[in-house]
């Protein structure tokens, strides 16, 4: 006879193995809660995990110690509390940063992210939104659609939300009035027309009392459903519709455990996929089969939209990380030029010709930003002229890449269409973006391929071809040395061209002014022009100040490895405005002269030079003999 211990184990273990199956099963909708400040969206969150049993007994008990002592609710449970959990979002009653939590129900499964409300902390939304299948737009009863209505509502119509649920919290304070429900659903809707939001669900609600949360609200008999938790669990989330686009999957990873395995690992982006399908490698353009689609626990007859999965092919072609695997008969494309809109996420204001690193899917490039088309303003949606786009600004701008990236319209591909903006000194994300289109001159212009390389032309001059790059103070001797090495490669035969400063800005750059955004674009020509003069061989040697390491690191990225030899001249501030040749030192302590480098606009000295000169301590001569040793080796 079975022991009834041992039945009673196999019965628990069945249950369990029952319901970790039925759980794995559930759909999961990403959605976020935001609006303006103090509109109730942490509140509603906490009383979803409450009501879903999500909070255990002892986070109850805490809870409940807590809502006594810091609570906003006169001694009631603070079901902000379970979200807010930063020192000065609990003393201040508001949300700073993005907090996300995993809550479930019988039909589905969710993680929500609660955004802030204040203007200052939209770029932390806009983090929340970039993810999420739904948005609900919460508006206090009392207060109407408010300007942080408006601007996230935007945001999550531009970053793709595509279900907006209008969540009219606070009825209780207003004595679940009907008409001031009509009111603020029908002013909403006049703005989201304005925008592209053609559909959105209005629900009054309560996330303090609970009304319309999980179920309808006897308090409010005017209105006929659905309750929020019954639209979240029956709303249609995207995957469905990516699952019926064209295949894609960004390579993030070439898997070689042996000689005899090289897989191509990542996640459908788009689209399905399966053995013998015909496919393409972007942006080289090769195509090949798929053989095998292999997972930790065994091959696949078909992939997904959304499975992470690795492809093995049947050639042997050249892939990696940053390609594309496409569908072979309908494959992205591929530009280096683009129109976008930017969401400007850091403190200092955007500077327009400045490299950045820009990310998409598993692709990093250096990227340049051009001076914005127009802002939009987000309260009236007029299009503002605008140089720049300032913190939480956003501005339709036009993107180089130093080389071609494979891409489709964010609208159509929120994986191949998304974008972040990298600074390259702090590493600091600036910005996030959504690609339109590439450009008709990026279509048009292409490459011409000539028979005579750089190699060629360098061994007919019998050198390797190499920029010098001097920067250093106004007075410093940048041009004095500069001058002094060209003519020691002279009298040695070897090809070479000086590029100076002063010189270039009486014709190639004559245009240009002083400002910050003009000296980025002086030495991005520069830069240009000497790679240009280095494919012919030449030994090109350049004075300028270039006072910001990012343009340096630009014109150092231009270059094959090894060919950019920085040479910082380093003659402290004072002893070069003691010299001050041309006297500009004294006409910008006089005013006379704005943004001078050391005065008033900053120098961003060389971390880590290949050759620094101090002038205090070696003459002009000892230091052209210096380089040109180090050159020449």
């Amino acid at each position: 006879m079975t022991d009834p211990i041992y039945v009673t184990d196999a019965l628990i273990a069945e249950d369990i193995d029952a319901y970790l199956t039925s759980h794995e099963r559930k759909s999961l909708l990403r959605f976020i809660t935001c609006g303006s400040v103090d509109d109730g969206k942490s509140t509603l969150i906490g009383r979803l995990l409450y009501d879903s049993k999500m909070i255990f007994e002892d986070q109850l008990a805490a809870l409940e110690a807590d809502s006594k002592r810091v609570g906003t609710q006169g001694g009631e449970i603070d079901f902000a509390l379970l979200v807010d959990g930063l020192a000065a979002e609990r003393e201040q009653g508001i949300t700073i940063d993005v907090a996300y939590r995993f809550f479930t129900t019988e039909k589905r499964k969710f993680i929500v992210a609660d955004t802030p409300g204040h203007e200052q902390y939209t770029r932390n939304m806009v983090t929340g939104a970039s993810t999420a299948d739904l948005a609900v737009i919460l508006v206090d009863a009392r207060k109407g659609v408010l300007t942080q209505t408006r601007r996230h509502s935007f945001l999550a119509h531009l970053l793709g939300i595509r279900h907006i649920v209008l969540a009219v919290n606070k009825m209780d304070l207003v004595g679940y009035d009907k008409a001031v429900f009509d009111r603020i659903t029908l002013a909403y809707r006049a703005f989201a027309s304005e925008i592209g939001i053609t559909n959105f669900t209005a629900i009054p609600i309560s996330g303090f009392k609970g009304d319309n949360i999980t179920a309808l609200s006897a308090n409010t008999p005017w209105f006929k459903g659905p309750a929020l938790i019954e639209h979240l669990e029956t709303v249609e989330i995207g995957g469905t519709a990516d699952e019926a686009k064209p295949f894609r999957m960004p390579v993030q990873w070439v898997n070689r455990p042996n000689l005899d395995f090289r897989g191509f690992s990542g996640q459908l982006a788009s689209g399905k996929v399966k053995p013998g399908d015909a496919v393409r490698i972007l942006p080289s353009g090769k195509t090949t089969t798929i053989d095998r689609i292999v997972t930790l626990d065994g091959d696949l007859d078909e992939a997904v939209a959304g499975q992470s999965v690795t492809l093995t092919l049947t050639d042997e072609v050249d892939c990696s990380r940053g390609d594309v695997i496409a569908a072979a008969d309908a494959p992205p494309e591929t530009a280096d030029q683009f129109e976008a809109t930017l969401v400007w996420m850091a403190d200092e204001a955007m500077i327009a010709g400045r490299a950045y690193w820009l990310k998409l899917a598993t692709q990093s490039v250096s990227a340049t930003v051009q001076a914005p088309k127009y802002e939009i303003n987000v309260n009236t949606l007029d299009r503002l002229a605008a140089k720049t786009l300032d913190l939480n600004g956003i501005g339709v701008v036009e993107v180089s890449t130093d080389k071609p990236i494979t891409f489709e319209a964010y609208a159509d591909n929120k994986t191949l269409g998304g974008f972040i903006l990298i600074d390259k000194l702090t590493n600091a994300t600036v910005a996030a973006g959504m690609l339109h289109f590439s450009l008709r001159r990026a279509q048009n212009v292409h490459w011409q391929a000539g028979d005579i390389d750089r190699d060629m032309r360098a061994n007919l001059k019998n050198q390797r071809p190499a920029l010098l790059w001097f920067t250093g103070l106004s007075g410093s001797g940048k041009s004095t040395i500069a001058n002094l090495v060209e003519k020691k490669l002279h009298r040695m035969n070897r090809h070479s061209f000086l590029l100076d400063g002063d010189n270039v800005r009486h014709g190639l750059n004559k245009d240009l002014g002083f400002t910050e955004a003009d000296r980025i674009e002086n030495i991005r020509r520069v830069g240009e022009v000497a790679k240009l003069m280095t494919d012919a061989g030449l030994i090109v040697i350049t004075a300028f100040i270039s006072p910001f390491r990012a343009e340096r690191e630009m014109v150092r990225a231009m270059l094959p490895e090894g060919e950019f030899l920085e040479i910082f001249i380093d003659t402290p501030l004072a002893e070069a405005e003691r010299r001050d040749v041309k006297g500009l030192y004294k006409k910008a302590r006089a005013g006379q002269l704005k943004n001078f480098t050391g005065i008033d606009s900053p120098y961003e000295a060389p971390e880590a030079p290949e050759i620094r000169i101090d002038t205090t301590a070696m003459t002009a001569e000892e230091a052209a003999d210096l380089i040109v040793e180090r050159l020449l080796g």
